[in-house]
């Protein structure tokens, strides 16, 4: 199963591309879809859209994992976020994909395994699961992390079911 992790960012949403192979996890791409050289928010929200179209597109997902956004102090901040997940969640949704919800405490323990890690841990993991040669940049990680988080959630609801 090819699983799409997505950490939605305003500036840069990141992305990761994992292929699951029994309990094997084997990187296929990352980076970040950066937003930039739009001149206008809007003009951000369609490179999002478009950006995420075009990995969908390329590497047919059978399912998108998209970390949940997280309360901030500042309402713009936070507003600007939710916009910038609705542009990667309506390309996953547009296509047909799956798409699944993480709150960062599950991705956190699905990869390191407590709730309160660091970034830095996180990275650390993220690498060492994939086999990197070094730690994928921060948002790329991060997203990478969604689909190891997905990807474990997966196996986890399939042993449930044969066990039941």
């Amino acid at each position: 199963m090819i699983i799409l992790g997505i950490d939605p960012g305003s500036r840069i949403t990141g992305y990761g591309l994992i292929r699951t192979e029994g309990t094997r996890l084997i990187h296929l791409d990352n980076g970040g879809i950066r937003t930039d050289a739009a001149s206008d928010f809007p003009g951000r929200l369609g490179r999002i859209f478009a950006g995420i179209t075009e990995i969908i597109e390329r590497y047919a997902p059978e399912a998108v994992a998209v970390e949940n956004i997280f309360f901030s102090n500042n309402a713009q901040s936070a507003l600007k976020l939710g916009q910038a997940r609705g542009a990667a969640v309506v390309a996953a949704v547009v296509q047909g994909i799956p798409l699944f919800e993480y709150s960062a405490l599950q991705v956190k323990q699905a990869v390191v395994g407590h709730g309160k890690a660091a970034k830095e841990q996180v990275q650390h993991m993220v690498k060492v699961l994939l086999n990197l040669a070094e730690p994928a940049q921060a948002d790329a990680s991060d997203a990478l992390a969604v689909a190891i988080c997905h990807a474990n959630s997966m196996g986890l609801a399939r042993r449930i079911k044969a066990m039941g």
